[in-house]
Parts: C-alpha cells; structure tokens; sequence
C-alpha cells in the first residue's frame, strides 16, 4: 500500500512539473520589450516639445499677436513635419527643462542647449545645429571688467543651471538666479550685479530693440556648439532628429532661419 502510493505521488509530481515546464510559452521576438520614444510619437501623432518661451530670439512670444514663435520654435516645427507629427510646444522654467525629458514630460528641448561634455553623460544630443558665442556684458561705464577671469569676487545674473551661471561660478562669481535676459540686463543697468555671461545673440537681439541700452561686450569666446537634447537611450529619436535637421540645412532652410533670427548664418561653426 504504501509503495502504492508513493509510485502515484511521484507520477503526480512528475506531471505536475512537465506541465509547468511547458505551461509558460516562450516570447517571441522582441515582445516584452518597451516601445522606443519615436515608435510613441508617430504613434500618438505629435512630439512634445519643451521649450522656455521668454528667451528671444530662441523661444519667445510675439508682442503683437502672443504667439509663440523664435528660432527654435520654428526649427523644432520643421522637426516635427519631418517626423511626420504635430509639435505640440509645452513652456517651463530653465531649470525644469532638462528635467521634464528625464521624467518623460517632453520629447525633446528646443531652447538653445549648448552642448557639454558632462551633460552627454545623461542625454542624448543632436549634432551641433548652430554655434554660438558666450559673451560678457558688462555696464557702459564699467572699466573694471575687462575679461571672464575679472569676475572673480563679482556679482552676475542667469538661469538657475544654465551653463552660465555654472561657468560664472567656476570663475568666482556669485551668481543671482533669475528667469530672462531682460531681467538680467535690468539687474545690470541698475547696478545691482557687475556683468553677466550670456548668448551673444540674445545680446544683439537685445540691442536690436534697445539700441540706447547702456551695456556693452568686453570679452568673448569661440563658437560653441549647440544641440537637441533628448532622453538617455533613445537613439532612433535622437537619429531622426539629426536626418531631419541634415535635411534643413541641405535645404538652405537652417541658413535662411538662421538669418532670419540672428542677424547672419551661425550654422556653420
């Protein structure tokens, strides 16, 4: 009896375990595996574009009709088209931009990212688009400052994480944080900070509208590059984006952008 039942208790057992084996298919070929971020876009039919909307002549609001619009704006529209999707623009602070990519809040910045090794590290950039200058921008009387390495013990002005005020603290600036250049040339020509390290061509945009503004440009660097910068990993995004912006400036599209917002063609470096 007991050697009965122990020959059925092993038969169950034995059953029990082909079954389970055999219960669970394999999966097929790439199923499992999470859609990659363009895969999403051209699904849902727009790329949802992160962007500042106060920094002309990049991303700003026209004074007569408040549209959004600016160079970056009208680039990251040609983007879209070519991905063959709606832009769907949604505005943040600076210091939530990079942000709202990692949590998945925009699937791209169109806000004039310059490119930086150590951001590299944690986004996936576009190739260089176009190529600025930093500049330093100081008061119209100011004879004190003449280059970057003067700051040090001075008082400047930028976005919270932008890279200048990164690049001011480094020199030894303390920096205030504010959200537009407008502020900060207001800071400037009130004489409550020292200078400021900025874009050239918001500087020359700037002047362009206020041509009696007491400021002016002591020291500059050399072109640097600026890019689109996506979510760590998403390199079909990321290649896409680049065929679409090789596109434009095949075109002359870029160049003519270019020009229309910068006072001259700053695609190439």
């Amino acid at each position: 009896m007991k050697k009965t039942l122990s020959m059925i208790l092993t038969a169950a057992m034995a059953f029990t375990l082909a079954g389970c084996s055999g219960s669970t298919p394999k999966p097929s070929e790439g199923e499992g595996s999470a859609k990659s971020a363009l895969d999403t876009i051209k699904e849902r039919g727009y790329l949802v574009i992160g962007t500042e909307g106060n920094w002309s002549p990049w991303t700003y609001h026209d004074e007569k009709t408040n549209e959004l619009t600016g160079f970056d704006v009208e680039v990251g529209k040609e983007i879209a088209a070519a991905l063959g999707v709606e832009a769907r623009f949604e505005e943040a602070a600076w210091e939530s931009l990079l942000a709202g990519v990692d949590s998945g809040r925009f699937d791209i910045i169109c806000n004039g990212v310059g490119y930086k090794e150590e951001r590299a590290k944690s986004y996936e950039f576009s190739e260089p688009y176009v190529f600025t200058r930093k500049v330093l921008i100081v008061g119209k009387d100011n004879d004190t400052i003449k280059t970057f390495e003067d700051l040090k013990g001075k008082t400047t002005a930028n976005s919270t994480g932008s890279t200048y005020a990164e690049e001011a603290e480094a020199l030894g600036a303390t920096v205030q944080y504010i959200d537009t250049f407008g502020e900060t040339i207001t800071l400037l020509t009130q004489g409550r900070i020292d200078a400021t390290i900025n874009s050239e061509v918001s500087y020359l945009d700037y002047m362009a509208q206020h041509p009696e503004a007491p400021i002016k440009i002591v020291d500059q660097s050399e072109g640097e590059a600026v890019c689109y910068p996506v979510k760590k990993g998403e390199t079909e995004l990321r290649d896409a984006v680049n065929d679409a912006l090789a596109n434009l400036r095949s075109s002359g599209k870029l160049a003519e952008l270019s020009k229309k917002y910068f006072f001259g063609d700053i695609t190439k470096k």
